[in-house]
């Protein structure tokens, strides 16, 4: 059996959970979210926790177990904790400012990028060369934070563009010039 599948979802204080058919709805402080599971996995709900189960060792089966187990999870974490990614900045002259919703980055190019949040996403930028993406959805917050580091990838020789806090930049030795 999967080890992760095979876990019971502990359901939080606040946190109200809806089973209907193969639709998952959870609600909690910070808001709500739905997941449509596939039909062959079944979930029960007993005891305030939640259990995720499937029909055979199939291959299907036993990947969309986990899988299942582990959207679900993200759901009740996110309703209860949200969902943060850090992005830096690094390169002279490059920076973020917000205007309104939207984020708009000046890093390097003739023209500033304005970058528009996904639905249910907040952009803060706390620093000039720091931007944090939050939000209750996890899937949500990655792409937006991949979206943003899109616009200038970090390059390898002197690191400029945009990185992620926890990210480590491979450098390059430069050329190595004629002797």
């Amino acid at each position: 059996m999967s080890r992760i599948g095979r876990k019971p979802i502990a359901i939080p204080q606040g946190v109200q959970v809806d089973i209907l058919g193969n639709n998952v709805k959870v609600k909690g402080p910070k808001g709500e979210l739905n997941q449509v599971v596939p039909p062959e996995i079944k979930i029960s709900l007993d005891n305030g926790e939640i259990k995720v189960e499937r029909p055979s060792d199939d291959k299907k089966h036993r990947a969309l177990h986990g899988l299942t187990r582990t959207l679900i999870s993200n759901m009740i974490i996110g309703v209860t904790n949200g969902y943060a990614k850090g992005l830096e900045i690094n390169g002279v002259g490059y920076r973020a400012v917000k205007q309104g919703k939207n984020l708009v980055l000046t890093i390097g190019y003739s023209h500033p990028v304005e970058i528009h949040p996904l639905p249910g996403i907040e952009i803060e930028v706390p620093a000039p060369n720091k931007i944090v993406v939050k939000g209750i959805d996890k899937q949500a917050v990655g792409q937006m934070a991949a979206e943003i580091r899109a616009v200038r990838k970090p390059e390898p020789y002197k690191g400029k563009g945009i990185k992620y806090e926890s990210e480590i930049i491979r450098r390059k030795a430069g050329k190595a010039g004629k002797k």
